[in-house]
C-alpha cells in the first residue's frame, strides 16, 4: 500500500491539496501532531472538496506512535537529501511504502532523517528557490511511485457516467 504521512503539517490548504491527491489516488493519509489548524471541514473543504469521504486517513499524537503502528520503507522528502526521489525503485506493489513530509515551516526533524540517511531524497529544482510547495512535492513523489507501479487500481482514460463525459469525448 501507498502512503503519504505528514509530519506536524502548518497550513490547512496544503494539506486539504493533499487529501484531495490521496483521494485520487487511493493513497493513505497519516497526519502527526501538532497539527498547525483543526481537521473540521470548515478549514479543509475548501481545497479537498467534497472528497473527505473518499479519504482513507489516519491522525497520530507523535512520531513514536506511527512508526509502532506503521511497519514498512520509509522514505524522506528532505532539501538537505543527496538522491532524487526518481532514484529510487518503489516497484513492488505489495510493498508498504511511506512518503514523508516534513512541516512547512523546518522540514523533517534530523533526529528523524539521520536513522536512515540512504532513503532521504530530494525533488530536482534550481537554486532560486529554497523548496517547492508540500502540496506539489507530495503529488509530485506519489505520481511516481504509481508510475513505477503502472498506476494500480487507476482510471487511465475517462469513463462514462454522471460526472464524466466518456473516454471518446475528444472524437465527438
Amino acid at each position: 500500500m501507498n502512503n503519504i504521512v505528514l509530519y506536524q503539517p502548518e497550513i490547512p490548504g496544503n494539506t486539504g491539496n493533499i487529501m484531495r491527491t490521496c483521494a485520487a489516488t487511493n493513497t493513505k493519509l497519516h497526519l502527526i501532531k501538532p497539527l498547525g489548524f483543526s481537521l473540521d471541514t470548515a478549514h479543509l473543504k475548501r481545497c479537498a472538496v467534497n472528497y473527505i469521504d473518499k479519504l482513507d486517513y489516519v491522525v497520530y499524537e507523535n512520531w513514536e506512535e506511527f512508526k509502532s503502528r506503521n511497519k514498512g520503507t520509509y522514505y524522506y522528502f528532505t532539501r538537505y537529501g543527496r538522491k532524487p526521489h526518481t532514484e529510487f525503485d518503489y516497484s513492488n506493489t505489495k510493498e508498504d511504502i511511506y512518503l514523508v513530509f516534513g512541516k512547512e515551516s523546518t522540514g523533517i526533524p534530523k533526529e528523524i532523517l539521520k536513522d536512515d540517511l540512504s532513503h532521504c531524497m530530494r525533488v530536482p529544482m534550481s537554486d532560486n528557490v529554497r523548496a517547492l510547495n508540500l502540496s506539489n512535492t507530495a503529488a509530485i513523489a506519489i505520481y511516481e511511485v504509481l508510475r513505477q507501479q503502472n498506476y494500480p487500481g487507476l482510471l487511465k482514460e475517462e469513463p462514462e457516467g454522471e460526472s464524466f463525459k466518456g473516454a471518446d469525448w475528444l472524437e465527438r
